[in-house]
């Protein structure tokens, strides 16, 4: 009976695909940086063949770290996933981008480290961030890439402890790797966004350090985590195609809000290697993120420009005196 639901949503899918065959389909590309559960919306999107109903056809590329905004500042792709620190720290280098939908509403990075080497540093879970933190200086603490806003993150969290992002030995690694590398305990942890992260915490290998989804955000409430962005021109040209973009992502959060037991079941098939409990928690955690309505706020993209400055990327003179051409909610429609 639980599953009458998403029957009936998926027979109006596919009468409403059905009924946009009719016009003629827009052919468009999307880049995300990384193959995580930060993307769920984008993941769902694409399993329901939303794009497809509203009219795109819509091929994804994952392409590292920031080489996603890059990709999407050079023109090789018409959207792209980045953070919205990255979205503020191009426009402040005279590359500015439009946000035209928001995927996550506070900092996603989670940082853990090997429960052996808390132990051994006399580790305190329920202590306060700033005493929390003092263990990750002097270990080896992995990312998917530099000056990402998961590396962002533990120059932020190594600030709050009174030391800096040189004094945390930083490699480089994609999520598979990391779980290697945790492993063999080549690495002592790593940061990364959901749903690894959680992996060595069920198992009880590892301890969570800081965590923005469960507050750890120094403050910086609400957040402009991850956004859906293009160039000013793109939309400019072809607004048919940003406001189906934009009605994909209206109907994907609202319909994942709606039935989220369906939605998780649904996703659960692109991570089969993870444990059951390992997705369910990642899951409930990236859903309390992502907005119902998934419109894009000048006081979470002010709030990307301070993680930036906090973080020590960019200079205090050099963030922005308005935010108003990062970001517009015109091509979403309730």
């Amino acid at each position: 009976m639980k599953f009458c639901t998403l029957a009936t949503a998926t027979v109006a899918l596919m009468l409403g695909t059905a009924q946009s065959h009719a016009q003629p389909m827009q052919d468009s590309t999307m880049a995300i940086p990384v193959y995580s559960l930060g993307f769920m919306l984008e993941m769902y999107a694409q399993d329901m063949q939303l794009y497809q109903k509203h009219g795109v056809n819509m091929k994804l590329n994952e392409i590292a770290g920031l080489g996603t905004i890059n990709a999407l500042i050079a023109g090789s792709v018409d959207f792209g996933q980045p953070s919205g620190v990255s979205l503020v720290r191009a426009a402040s280098k005279g590359q500015p981008l439009l946000a035209i939908v928001e995927l996550t509403s506070r900092i996603v990075v989670q940082v853990v480290i090997r429960k052996d080497v808390a132990e051994k540093a006399g580790f305190d879970p329920k202590a306060p961030l700033e005493k929390r933190v003092q263990v990750l200086k002097g270990h080896a603490i992995a990312v998917e890439s530099v000056n990402s806003i998961i590396d962002a993150y533990l120059g932020l969290l190594a600030k709050k402890g009174g030391f800096s992002h040189d004094d945390i030995n930083v490699p480089v690694m994609q999520p598979p790797n990391m779980i290697a590398a945790f492993n063999a305990k080549q690495i002592d942890g790593y940061a990364m966004s959901l749903p690894w992260t959680q992996i060595p915490v069920v198992s009880g290998e590892a301890v969570m350090v800081a965590s923005g989804p469960d507050g750890d955000t120094i403050g910086l409430d609400p957040f402009t985590n991850t956004v859906v962005a293009t160039k000013p021109e793109t939309c400019a040209k072809k607004p048919g195609l940003c406001e189906a973009v934009g009605a994909t992502f209206v109907e994907a959060a609202a319909m994942m809000h709606a039935h989220p037991d369906e939605a998780e079941a649904l996703l659960k098939k692109r991570f089969p290697q993870l444990d059951e409990k390992v997705f369910h928690a990642a899951f409930q955690t990236e859903l309390k993120m992502t907005p119902t309505f998934p419109a894009p706020t000048a006081k979470g993209i002010e709030n990307t420009d301070n993680y930036n400055v906090a973080a020590g990327l960019m200079k205090p003179e050099d963030k922005l005196p308005s935010y108003d051409k990062l970001f517009t909610d015109k091509y979403l429609k309730p």
